[in-house]
């Protein structure tokens, strides 16, 4: 049974042929990815998504450069033609992501994909949490995408590119316990990308919920998944995002749990409407001027 209501009447909860990386339709052969917070959990699983879909220069951005590294050399012990350049930088430090992202375009060449990954969550009710680190999860999640929108604008490939953004569920859910800056600071971040996708119609732009995976983040929540999803499961699922077959999605909310068969049945009425994008429930749908 699915944790929370399905869009889509299968549910995964491990990767199946339709998203498989090696499909030839889903080749990145000739593509630069960046992932921010690509050193572990799903930013990992999703650098070697990559790896296995043709993609043979990929940047791993996070604050531990040691862990950069070890995810690196375990993608190129399997994929020796790829080069990973692992890059120090603190998403909440312009400079130091101004840096980075200059040092990828100069020795990777312009970015075609982003993978907006780094995370941080802080827990506690409204009443009692610690302003300080609520702060934190609001500086990480909507600062550093500031900064990396940024950046990223500055160094994308200018014909056309991709942002596969991580958000969560409890966006668009009722409140869930213990999480209001979490979810606070995930939604600002969200409606951020969404203004920048508008701003730049060159770029798809996506958000997912990645699915139940048992990362550091999930434990420190306090999260305990009876059967929890396999990190191939999204990772596979950013790889079908910014292939042919998902155009149509530009702009939306997607669960990585959700059958992509599903969804492509779904294509003329998401074309049509507002379907899988936030929005306030009974209001009149229409399209903003700047849409």
């Amino acid at each position: 049974m699915p944790p929370f209501p399905s869009f889509t009447d299968t549910w995964h909860t491990s990767s199946y042929s339709r998203i498989l990386p090696t499909r030839p339709e889903l080749t990145t052969a000739n593509k630069v990815v960046v992932i921010t917070g690509g050193g572990t959990g799903i930013g990992a699983g999703i650098a070697h998504a990559f790896a296995a879909s043709g993609c043979t220069r990929i940047a791993l951005i996070g604050r531990r450069l040691e862990i950069l590294a070890q995810t690196g050399n375990t993608i190129t012990r399997e994929f020796p033609q790829i080069e990973v350049l692992p890059c120090s930088a603190d998403v909440t430090n312009k400079s130091q992501v101004d840096a980075a992202f200059n040092l990828i375009a100069n020795k990777l060449g312009p970015i075609d994909i982003l993978i907006n990954n780094a995370g941080y969550i802080s827990t506690g009710t409204v009443s009692d949490m610690d302003p300080d680190d609520s702060w934190t999860a609001f500086e990480i999640h909507v600062k550093g995408s500031i900064h990396v929108s940024q950046a990223f604008t500055r160094t994308k490939n200018a014909t056309e590119s991709f942002v596969v953004e991580t958000s969560s569920i409890v966006i668009a859910v009722p409140p869930w316990p213990f999480a209001a800056a979490y979810t606070a600071s995930k939604l600002a971040a969200t409606k951020l990308w969404d203004f920048f996708r508008v701003e730049n119609p060159s770029t798809r732009v996506i958000s997912i919920q990645p699915g139940q995976i048992m990362t550091d983040m999930a434990t420190k929540m306090g999260m305990e998944f009876e059967d929890p999803d396999d990190v191939d499961l999204p990772s596979h699922f950013v790889v079908w995002l910014v292939g042919p077959d998902a155009r149509f999605l530009n702009g939306t909310f997607v669960c990585a749990n959700w059958d992509v068969e599903e969804l492509i049945a779904r294509k003329d009425e998401y074309e049509r409407t507002d379907l899988g994008t936030i929005k306030l429930e009974g209001f009149p749908c229409f399209k903003g001027a700047a849409s």
